[in-house]
């Protein structure tokens, strides 16, 4: 049996399907989380439940809907399990009336159940069940409430759900009836009736309510829901709403900026110093003295001295430069999923979404903008849940300007070696930079397409919450693992590729001296190119540059590199102390390179993602290339200030 799991955005559905099935899908206090259908096996039975984009109604807007009513309609599952937020059951039951109205088994489970006291709400689940079907139940499942209820009620759901209480006025009833007839015995005739006669002008109604068809649905479903509530709904007592105060603080027009940045400043001064670095220090102490005992190992066992760099300098200086910025990540990733699940983060996006209209931009935007400071890819992915194609597109290229975890290596190693006493301070910088940039970057888009109209924010605001300790933790690991996957196969590949350009000579001879290998030769040619970012001729800084395109983190760990076979530099401290080759850097084009490396090219996987969401190669050349040029202008901008 295939069961489909429908329901608002925010409403807990991801939370609910990872309980049933076991799996671990990402879930966040925000709308968008679920941007394609994904599926499970619910644990103790063969039934796959698969779990829908999040969605409030069956007349597709955005993708989102779009994903959800074709499979509801033409994949037909064999149940519907649609979750309401019973914290918000008006804004939740729109739905449930339009999917009563298929030719298909629905359970309603009303989720989040715990807070309805809080809330000072109680629902009559009799009489919500007496209206609508048999098959409703109460549920929370951040708590994992009610949930063996539920497992029970889809093994033994017979009853088929047809409202007792008439959603429509009878003339609207009969029009529906003479539709219905048009479709014969196809599946879910009431519900294409309905949508048929929606796009209708129908003069019989118009003229008795003086409403177009498609309003008279909307205002008789919305009438028949506060009938509902008003028979089942009950508010008990009134209470200080303290979110309501937060949410005036938090979004105040004089404040709500200033507090971003606080915030964005503390998240910074705990993963890149006050915790991070102290715990990165040790993971460099234990590859410093892993290197040093399989050096002396391989050496004692008569090893070839390319056998013994390829592994010392090669593998264990490239992959361990990326790792020990693991702790620094690891708290980064434990704020930033915090502030997902308290609701601020989408808060943000609203707070922007005044701005991001005037340039012709989504406020929904900022969504993927907020993913993307995981990874790019996912970010890139969501773009898909904006309503029109110019707006999923001009995201899908503007989200790598967000520096994402990948490109924290940099930001750490730069920050804290030039602007020791303000790290935090210019470590948010580059956060507020990458905002400036995607402003002024939708503008020439804008200006080159001629777009005139502005883009509106359609959605809705999460309540505030505490986070569920449980499910940050899962997503946090979850993206430790995917930075140490990262670390074991495309950092490891990339360091053995760097190790190998700089030992062999253009001959293909094993050399110690890195001036004359092949990566030395070749950078010499192009090391020009970042003069006017450098000051200088640094082949070294240059084709370690160029490697951000592999892989972001690849940039620190081909400093480290050649660091280590050219100079004195033992582990990550003394990449820039006196005999490195990187000695050369000052704050300033410290800063500019750092700023190059972030909001040039994204790596291959996200130019691939991008490729693929832009489902045009030229067009993806077109804004890498973009890219590139705005940040090697920014960069050359700011190592010229004065």
């Amino acid at each position: 049996m295939r069961i489909a799991l429908v329901g608002n955005q925010n409403c807990g559905k991801t939370t609910l399907f990872n309980l049933l099935t076991g799996m671990n899908q990402k879930i966040g206090n925000w709308p968008g989380v679920t941007l394609e259908q994904k599926s499970g096996i619910i644990k103790g039975t063969d039934f796959e439940l698969i779990d829908l984009p999040g969605i409030y109604s069956l007349s597709p807007y955005t993708l989102e809907e779009k994903v959800s009513r074709d499979f509801l309609l033409n994949d037909k599952p064999d149940l519907i399990i649609n979750v309401v937020d019973a914290t918000s059951i008006r804004r939740g039951l729109y739905l449930t009336t339009m999917l009563m109205e298929l030719d298909t088994n629905v359970i309603v489970v009303l989720n989040m159940a715990d807070r309805l006291l809080s809330k000072g709400m109680k629902i009559d689940l009799e009489k919500f069940k007496n209206i609508f079907c048999a098959n409703t139940c109460f549920a929370s499942a951040i708590k994992n409430q009610g949930i063996d209820e539920l497992v029970s009620m889809i093994k033994n759901v017979r009853l088929r759900n047809v409202s007792k209480k008439q959603i429509f006025s009878s003339d609207v009833e009969t029009v529906i009836s003479e539709h219905r007839a048009r479709f014969g015995s196809q599946i879910n005739c009431r519900f294409l009736a309905i949508e048929n006669i929606s796009n209708m002008n129908i003069l019989s109604l118009k003229n008795k309510y003086g409403l177009e068809t498609y309003e008279l649905i909307i205002t008789q479903r919305y009438q028949f829901i506060d009938q509902v509530c008003d028979l089942c709904v009950t508010n008990t007592k009134k209470r200080i709403n303290v979110k309501s105060i937060l949410h005036k603080i938090f979004l105040n027009k004089f404040l709500a900026f200033p507090i971003f940045v606080l915030i964005m400043f503390f998240v910074y001064f705990l993963s890149v110093g006050f915790v991070g670095n102290k715990a990165s220090d040790l993971i460099n102490d234990f590859f410093d003295f892993s290197k040093i005992v399989i050096e002396n190992f391989l050496s004692q066992m008569e090893v070839s001295d390319w056998i013994i760099s390829m592994v010392c300098d090669g593998i264990i200086t490239g992959v361990g430069s990326v790792v020990s910025f693991l702790p620094q990540l690891a708290v980064l990733f434990l704020c930033i999923s915090f502030l997902e699940s308290t609701g601020y983060m989408a808060r943000i996006s609203f707070l922007l979404d005044k701005t991001f209209r005037k340039i012709g931009l989504s406020g929904k935007a900022l969504i993927p903008f907020i993913l993307g400071t995981g990874c790019s890819v996912p970010g890139i992915m969501s773009s898909k849940i904006l309503e029109n194609e110019y707006d999923r597109k001009v995201t899908a290229v503007l989200t790598p300007f967000i520096p994402c975890s990948a490109k924290l290596p940099l930001i750490v190693i730069f920050t804290s070696y030039f602007f020791r006493d303000n790290y935090a301070i210019v470590a948010t910088s580059f956060y507020i930079l990458s905002i400036i940039i995607i402003i002024v970057s939708s503008l020439i888009i804008k200006k080159l397409f001629r777009k005139s109209r502005d883009s509106s924010y359609i959605s809705e605001l999460p309540e505030y919450k505490l986070p569920n300790l449980k499910y940050v933790l899962k997503d946090v690991l979850d993206k430790i693992k995917d930075f140490l996957r990262k670390a074991g196969t495309v950092i490891f590949m990339a360091s053995l590729v760097v190790w190998f350009l700089l030992s062999f000579s253009m001959q293909v001879k094993y050399c110690t001296n890195i001036e004359e290998s092949i990566m030395a030769f070749c950078g010499k040619k192009i090391s020009g190119i970042f003069y006017p970012i450098l000051k200088i001729n640094s082949w070294e800084a240059t084709v370690s540059a160029i490697q951000g395109i592999i892989a972001k983190e690849q940039v620190i760990s081909s400093m480290q590199i050649i660091s280590g076979l050219m100079g004195d530099a033992k582990n990550l401290s003394e990449i820039f102390s006196p005999g490195s080759p990187f000695e050369f850097f000052t704050p300033k084009t410290s800063y500019a390179f750092v700023a190059f490396n972030l909001f040039s090219a994204p790596c291959f996987a996200a130019i691939a993602t991008m490729r693929k969401e832009l489902k045009n190669g030229l067009l993806t050349f077109i804004a890498v290339s973009m890219q590139i040029l705005l940040a090697y202008i920014l960069a050359v901008l700011i190592a010229s200030l004065e």
